[in-house]
């Protein structure tokens, strides 16, 4: 279930344990977007995460995933509480909420100063402040969003907390699984942990090093992750010039199937409830179909 250690009033959403994270559903065209969703959904994934980015037609996306499907879940992973008014968000849910019942979950994130800066999105200050007001926006009528239907795109203590007594629960994003254990300790039994999963199934150690590596690189820029990444074992040295091979192989799981199999073991034996793949590697704006069926094959 959505938490399966019965947190009140999430029953009804059915995550699974496994889902797929994938920015190129936005990078596609609309057919292939909702054939592939079909298609991972007789797959047996239990979500499909859809990234919000800085902003856009996320939600239309959502939308238009639960319309070629009859049982999977389509969560934002996550939407950008700087790009989207709440009176419009819980009005869009809404709307979703009464076509696809319990099939649809409000991820939100307060993204990055760099990014929303960059967009002209606003002045990024006190996010914690900025995440507590937005919930109280969508906590309004009319057609307000229930705590059960959204989770926090959450990595320190702090937006763990908020996310355990606001929201169903986290779904933090480029963390090794040192982070799922101290999210589980924080959050308590009740609230859903669901980490995303970076992943490459190159060929070669050598490949999934050199995918992994372009992945991370980019994200080394921002200091949400950086910091966070310091407070669960890793040190300053290992953000250094693109990364340490530590790193990488902390954020990314290669080794053939096996190997990711073994990691998603090792973040659902720490606390997590669902572990959302992101695969790697693929062409710009290419879906991965293939490497989701040799996944399916191999988890599911």
């Amino acid at each position: 279930h959505l938490c399966q250690r019965d947190r009140a009033g999430c029953a009804r959403m059915n995550l699974g344990s496994i889902g797929i994270w994938s920015g190129a559903f936005r990078a596609v065209e609309p057919e292939q977007a909702t054939d592939a969703a079909a298609e991972l959904e007789q797959l047996g994934y239990g979500a499909i995460w859809l990234p919000g980015g800085t902003g856009g037609p996320v939600l239309e996306l959502a939308q238009r995933l639960l319309e070629a499907t009859s049982r999977i879940v389509v969560a934002t992973g996550v939407l950008n509480i700087w790009a989207h008014e709440a009176a419009d968000v819980r009005a869009a849910r809404a709307k979703i909420e009464a076509e696809h019942e319990g099939r649809f979950l409000l991820g939100l994130g307060v993204s990055h100063k760099l990014l929303v800066e960059r967009e002209n999105l606003g002045v990024y200050a006190r996010p914690l402040s900025k995440m507590r007001s937005y919930l109280d926006e969508l906590d309004e009528e009319p057609d307000p969003v229930p705590p059960e239907g959204r989770v926090l795109a959450a990595l320190g203590p702090f937006m763990l907390q908020l996310a355990s007594v606001r929201s169903a629960g986290a779904h933090p994003y480029l963390v090794p699984v040192g982070h799922t254990i101290a999210a589980r300790a924080l959050l308590g039994d009740g609230p859903l942990l669901a980490p995303e999963l970076a992943v490459s199934l190159k060929g070669s150690a050598e490949a999934n090093e050199a995918v992994a590596r372009e992945h991370v690189q980019f994200y080394l820029r921002l200091p949400n992750y950086t910091r966070n990444l310091l407070r669960h074992g890793l040190t300053r040295e290992d953000l250094r010039d693109g990364g340490s091979r530590r790193l990488v192989d902390a954020l990314v799981a290669g080794g053939g199937v096996e190997g990711i199999s073994a990691r998603v073991r090792a973040h659902r034996d720490a606390g997590a409830d669902h572990v959302c793949l992101q695969v790697l590697g693929s062409p710009a704006g290419q879906l991965p179909r293939e490497e989701w069926r040799t996944l399916a094959q191999a988890l599911l």
